[in-house]
């Protein structure tokens, strides 16, 4: 029996009209669809595809088993959540061998920072596989806020928030444009590190960017609390040419 491929979809930032045309018909034609998720959440990325998902699929969740619960840095955290994608893979591959396409589902760009490369990095030498970029949460909170972020040969860094406050710093004041991202609990370290970089006042805050609920304002003007989908965009050079 043929084996099925792996499709890894990004459905985009947020918003279910910025997917791609490829990746509508794939999910359209889907007779699995997995996707990630909370413990009793729909999960943000089948939210998005809700459009697309045809009566009669397969979906499969993939729960994870802690999200916020255990530091990163934690020992705990890296074996369960390794064992949690060597599951997750196992239960995908099954389908496969069966010789049924299934459709991952990945929210934004998988490549950038998506949860669904672990599943192709697990599965990519058994099985055919394709991947669909998808529009980066970063590319839709530009467009939405109308902020051009590079210009010229400007040099754009993206920055993960959970690194230690001292390097963040250094990376701000280095990157001609900046997009920092995974803000969640990092708001305090986030808030100083622009500070101590001197890009404050440039700094702009989008929250659930692409959403009905996104909101967008000035980072000197934000509380001390963000939700996972929010980043800050800092922009290049400005003035036109």
């Amino acid at each position: 029996m043929a084996t099925g491929t792996l499709h890894v979809v990004g459905v985009g930032p947020g918003s279910p009209d910025l997917l791609t045309v490829r990746a509508a018909r794939l999910i359209e034609g889907a007779s699995v669809v997995a996707y990630f998720c909370r413990e009793g959440r729909k999960g943000h990325a089948r939210t998005i595809a809700e459009t697309y998902i045809t009566e009669g699929t397969h979906e499969l969740r993939l729960v994870y088993p802690f999200t916020t619960e255990i530091a990163v840095e934690d020992p705990d955290y890296q074996r369960g959540i390794q064992a949690f994608y060597d599951r997750s893979a196992q239960q995908l591959a099954g389908m496969l061998k069966q010789g049924q396409d299934v459709v991952v589902l990945c929210e934004g760009e998988p490549f950038l920072y998506g949860s669904a490369m672990y599943l192709f990095d697990r599965l990519k030498e058994q099985f055919a596989t394709s991947v669909v970029p998808g529009i980066a949460a970063m590319n839709g909170c530009w467009s939405q806020v109308q902020l051009p972020m590079t210009h010229g040969d400007d040099v754009l860094c993206v920055i993960p928030a959970t690194l230690p406050e001292a390097d963040l710093t250094r990376w701000l004041q280095q990157a001609d444009a900046a997009v920092i991202m995974k803000i969640g609990r990092n708001m305090s370290k986030v808030r100083n590190a622009l500070v101590q970089s001197g890009r404050m006042s440039d700094a702009r805050y989008v929250e659930r960017g692409t959403q009905p609920d996104s909101f967008s304002c000035p980072f000197e003007e934000c509380g001390e609390t963000a939700p996972y989908f929010s980043l800050v965009l800092v922009p290049g050079r400005k003035g036109v040419r």
